[in-house]
Parts: structure tokens; C-alpha cells; sequence
């Protein structure tokens, strides 16, 4: 039987924020971020915005009881509810972290709606500090994307998850259904089919990177501008991807 594959950014898709940005806010973070903002990469300032709160004597519970405030609109929840309910398998690709994404989603009973979350790993070390790392590390090839940051090619991961949701004989009929914002969104979107669907959110760098290069994707295009929409336009796919399929 065909299937319908959802897959969710997080970061100011799935939660109308930054998680990242969150947690340097609430926690005091701001003038040392701004500091080392464009002396390293993302992922390795965002390592180094942990090792500060541990240094501040800060512990991983309070990072966690920061993260357990971080809201998610009623809609999206509504909108993961309902397509898991109907037979739909969601996944999350974020370039944002382990340790955060499981909070917040724990936070909102959504954590066992998805089967896979791929986003860069965390571990915390021997003296308590949380560590995050990059999805792409250094046990891992780097990969040769230039779309995409060092630490995680979404493109790779899109193609991850099309081989290991099909067989070679029903992959024709599992359908991508693919949410994002970002210009890290935009590789794993050339990655769909004229079957698949993309769901960028409107004003945003995906959305524009698709404007300007619309000849490029093959797959059909719903713009969003907020949580209501996203579910209205999300059940909707769901619904007539389902009847075409019975």
C-alpha cells in the first residue's frame, strides 16, 4: 500500500521560533553570542554557548526547564496529531539539536509521533556539560554539498529516508510530503518528485530560494504564512494524497 511521508524542519516550522536562539536568550546568553557570532560555525558557537552555561554553574536541568517553556501553536500539534493518527509516518531533519527537539517535544506529548529525528547528536560529558555535535562529525565522511552547512547536508538525509521508506516495488507510490523555512531546506527539496509536495513557509529563505529557481523543483509547491494555515494545508494534502491512493 502506498504510504505518506512527512517531514517537518523544526526550527521556525514546526515551532514558530529558534530553539537555539531561545535558550541563549532566556538563559543570558546574548552579548557572549553576539560576541563569538561570526568567529565560528553554527553548530560549534552553539557547543560553545553550553560550555559558557556550564561555566556560569548552570546545569543540564536548567537547560531542560528552559526548553520545557518554548510553546508550540495548538495547530501544529493538532496538525502532528491528526496525520499520525491517520497513518502518516513523520520525521523531523533539523539542523538544530537532539537534546532541544526531545525536550520541546516532550514538553507537548509529540515526542512518539515521530520515528525518526535526524539533527546533530548530543551527548553530556563527564564533568555534566551538554555537548552538541555535528550531524556529519568526524567519524562520518564530510559531505560535498555546497548547499548546504558542514555539519548536515538535509539533501543526504532526504535520500536516507526515500530508501529506507520504499521497496523497489512500491516506491513510486510513497509520497513525501516535506516542511521547511530555511535555505537549508532547499537541497532536500530538489531532492522530491513530481508525486511529493513542499511546503514552504511564505517570506521565508526556502520559499524564495524556490521562487527564484522554480524551474529546478519537481514537486508541487503550497506556501504557508502561519500555524493555522500549515495544518488547513498539511490535512488537506493528506486527505487527497489518501484518496488517490485507495
Amino acid at each position: 500500500m502506498a504510504g505518506i511521508v512527512i517531514v517537518f524542519d523544526f526550527d521556525r516550522t514546526l515551532i514558530d521560533g529558534d530553539s537555539d536562539n531561545w535558550v541563549v536568550t532566556e538563559m543570558g546568553l546574548t552579548e557572549i553570542f553576539h560576541q563569538l557570532r561570526f568567529t565560528l560555525p553554527w553548530n560549534r558557537l552553539m557547543d560553545r554557548m553550553m560550555t559558557e552555561l556550564h561555566s556560569q554553574g548552570r546545569s543540564i536541568q536548567d537547560i531542560e526547564a528552559c526548553l520545557r517553556r518554548m510553546p508550540i501553536d495548538p495547530h501544529i500539534v493538532e496538525a502532528i496529531k491528526s496525520a499520525k493518527s491517520l497513518g502518516c509516518d513523520l520525521k523531523i531533519v533539523s539542523d538544530a539539536n537532539q537534546f532541544f527537539i526531545n525536550k520541546i517535544l516532550e514538553q507537548h506529548d509529540l515526542l512518539d509521533c515521530f520515528t525518526d529525528i535526524y539533527t546533530n547528536p548530543t551527548s553530556v560529558d563527564e564533568n555534566g556539560k551538554l555537548r552538541i555535535l555535528p550531524y556529519h562529525g568526524a567519524a562520518s565522511t564530510p559531505h560535498s554539498c555546497n548547499l548546504c552547512p558542514p555539519n548536515l547536508c538535509k539533501g543526504l538525509v532526504m535520500d536516507h529516508i526515500r530508501a529506507s521508506s520504499s521497496s523497489p516495488n512500491d516506491e513510486i507510490l510513497t509520497r513525501v510530503i516535506y516542511l521547511g523555512d530555511g535555505g537549508g531546506d532547499f537541497c532536500p527539496t530538489l531532492k522530491l518528485r513530481e508525486c511529493d509536495c513542499v511546503m514552504p513557509r511564505t517570506n521565508y529563505p526556502l520559499w524564495k530560494r524556490i521562487s527564484d529557481k522554480s524551474s529546478l523543483v519537481k514537486a508541487d509547491v503550497k506556501e504557508w504564512s502561519n500555524a493555522e494555515e500549515l495544518q488547513r494545508i498539511l490535512m488537506q494534502l493528506v486527505s487527497a494524497m489518501t484518496k488517490e491512493d485507495s
